[in-house]
């Protein structure tokens, strides 16, 4: 079903732009979605096949696991991912087994806002925002409506 119950998955570009979007229900958490997500990830290119591994992944600490790291770290994609509390605690108290600590970019880590207004952008967005649609087919059909309108908005200020 679409409406309050339905949450937004989306993966954007640099620019804020989305490139690919999922719709599950509310109770789902983000972290199980990110896999499926970057399995859809495709940018077309002038020339060749569609570019399917980005240079970076930003996100909160949500999506600090060990499944995510590692799946970005064998695509060799560089991970902006701070880690939570709870798991630099769990690898101190392992002492020398827990591995050293995970890297951040903290200066990449401060474009992440970019992400966060775009959240903020698409869920004003009236036709989201009333919620009135109750199919997730439809609901879903008004998330990527509201992804054309923001990829046309942005094609049109180019010069």
């Amino acid at each position: 079903r679409g409406g309050l119950s339905t949450k937004i998955h989306q993966l954007v570009d640099g620019n804020g732009l989305p490139l690919v979007t999922l719709i599950t229900p509310g109770q789902a958490g983000d972290s199980p979605m990110f896999l499926p997500l970057m399995a859809q990830l495709r940018v077309a290119r002038d020339i060749g096949r569609p570019r399917t591994r980005p240079d970076a992944i930003r996100g909160d600490k949500a999506y600090s696991s060990r499944a995510i790291r590692g799946h970005l770290r064998a695509r060799s994609i560089k991970a902006v991912i701070p880690e939570p509390d709870d798991q630099k605690g769990h690898r101190k108290r392992r002492g020398s087994h827990g591995g050293r600590p995970v890297g951040l970019d903290a200066a990449d880590y401060r474009n992440r806002n970019v992400i966060e207004r775009h959240y903020c952008h698409t869920k004003q967005w009236r036709g989201l925002a009333t919620r009135f649609d109750k199919h997730a087919v439809i609901y879903r059909a008004a998330v990527v409506l509201n992804a054309v309108i923001a990829w046309t908005r942005a094609l049109s200020d180019t010069p």
